[in-house]
């Protein structure tokens, strides 16, 4: 599949489906379920602790299409929050994208990203791993965290033109 810069949720859900039925990447009696939320934080309140809220930052490679000028980018750091829960049986997973602003035309709205279908699997495995770590107490013997901080960028990060950073939860953000 060619590499779109389009936003497309239903290949997330898609292939969220898919690995739970076709690879049992969650082999457990357990009803599984994705959405989005595109208001999300990383903040997690005492309550939402309490209830078995989890949270997953990664970070995949993608690319961006400007609304106003059509300028396309790639970026390795598009910035995913994952929340997720096991709970009586049901789980879920929310899911929300952060976008990036065109550096071209500066008009500050952020694009949603597009990822291919290889980059969106690989995330989502990651996101399993976690899953199965914090939800039914399997090791995670590759430490998937420490992975995603060993490579490096070309261009230098600007904070302006990046959501994650905007709303706080970056790993490039300077402070």
């Amino acid at each position: 599949m060619s590499h779109s810069s389009e936003w497309v949720p239903s290949v997330w859900m898609d292939t969220f489906n898919e690995l739970l039925s076709d690879d049992s990447e969650l082999d457990y009696e357990d009803q599984w379920t994705f959405n989005f939320s595109y208001r999300q934080t990383e903040k997690l309140t005492t309550e939402e602790r309490k209830r078995g809220w989890k949270i997953s930052n990664p970070h995949v490679h993608g690319k961006f299409q400007c609304a106003s000028c059509k300028n396309i980018w790639s970026s390795a750091r598009v910035v995913l929050l994952f929340r997720y829960r096991l709970r009586s049986g049901r789980g879920i997973v929310i899911m929300r994208p952060f976008g990036q602003a065109c550096r071209r035309c500066k008009n500050y709205m952020f694009c949603l990203p597009g990822v291919s279908n290889t980059n969106v699997e690989e995330a989502l495995l990651k996101l399993f791993a976690k899953i199965r770590k914090n939800c039914y107490g399997e090791k995670d013997d590759n430490d998937i965290g420490s992975q995603q901080k060993n490579f490096k960028l070309t261009k230098p990060h600007e904070s302006t033109l990046c959501e994650a950073c905007q709303t706080g939860i970056c790993n490039e953000r300077v402070e």
